[in-house]
């Protein structure tokens, strides 16, 4: 099979396509993350965390800024109303673009206290707000502002829409990261990236079952990354994880097992489906961002 394939099961040849190529569709950044696809709008907007943007790409290629100063925003999704929601370091907050571009701010403490530095957000079918809160942000001033963490833990939290409350829904991670939620939002899957910085960290995407009251129950781990850590992933809709990894993009079946990769000539951060029929791989990866068509597409419409 032609293109840039690690094909580790035969049910991988399934969800790729031999004859297409990886594409890098903008380059020249210092730090890629947070793709996010509007289909609406028909473009993808993505984060260049160190240089404080986020950029736009449009199917026709032309890339140009969507916002100039992002307070080192990373992590991005939207609502179920189409509206931008950002992590951001630099305020140390998760926020929303309204409509008409006034940025309001949805959560930026816990119990009193400051977050540390929300990396990467999800949005729920019943509109609540689920995000990370590790430690990247604040350890340099390279993707933030260093300073001391206030929070005990680096946790996983859920926002309410209707009320503002934030709740602390898991503290078993030294650097929680992406996550993502199964087709039928039942499960939570959730980036353990603590390696990047202590290598006694396992590689692992943890997943938890998400019970009728929106708590996590009985984490375990899902599967372990044999190169690099975990950070950003998406869930398409046969139930397979794909995620970044140092040498590309791993695809794990629904058990756990690998199925395959997709290798990138750069350490890859995020990914995201999209394009004009939804079955496109849009990847963050360190100075670049890379697409390539894939025979699936994201568990999530």
């Amino acid at each position: 099979m032609n293109g840039p394939y690690y094909i580790a099961d035969r049910c991988f040849r399934d969800l790729i396509l031999a004859n297409v190529a990886l594409r890098k569709i903008s380059t020249g950044h210092l730090w890629t993350e947070g793709p996010v696809w509007f289909a609406a709008h028909q473009c993808l907007l993505f984060s260049d965390i160190p240089n404080q943007k986020i950029y736009r790409w449009m199917c026709d290629g032309t890339v140009n800024i969507f916002r100039e100063n992002s307070n080192f925003a990373n992590g991005n999704t939207h609502d179920r109303e189409g509206r931008l929601i950002t992590c951001q370091h630099g305020t140390r907050s998760v926020t929303r673009t309204e409509h008409n571009g006034d940025i309001t701010t949805l959560a930026d403490q816990f119990d009193g206290k400051r977050l540390n530095a929300p990396n990467d957000v999800v949005v729920k079918s019943d509109g609540s707000v689920w995000f990370t809160d590790p430690t990247y942000g604040i350890l340099s001033d390279y993707e933030g502002y260093k300073s001391t963490p206030e929070q005990t833990h680096r946790s996983v939290f859920r926002l309410d829409p209707q009320t503002g409350d934030i709740s602390q829904v898991a503290t078993d991670f030294t650097q929680p990261n992406g996550l993502a939620f199964s087709a039928d939002e039942t499960l939570l899957y959730v980036a353990e990236s603590g390696a990047s910085h202590d290598e006694t960290v396992p590689a692992v995407i943890r997943v938890y079952d998400v019970d009728d009251d929106n708590m996590l129950q009985k984490g375990r781990d899902f599967t372990t990354l044999d190169k690099g850590i975990p950070d950003g992933f998406r869930v398409d809709c046969h139930g397979n994880i794909w995620t970044s990894a140092a040498d590309g993009v791993h695809c794990f079946g629904p058990d756990g097992g690998l199925l395959g990769k997709i290798l990138v000539p750069e350490t890859v951060s995020n990914l995201t489906f999209g394009g004009p029929r939804g079955n496109e791989l849009l990847i963050t990866a360190t100075t670049s961002v890379y697409a390539i068509h894939v025979n699936t597409a994201s568990a999530i419409a």
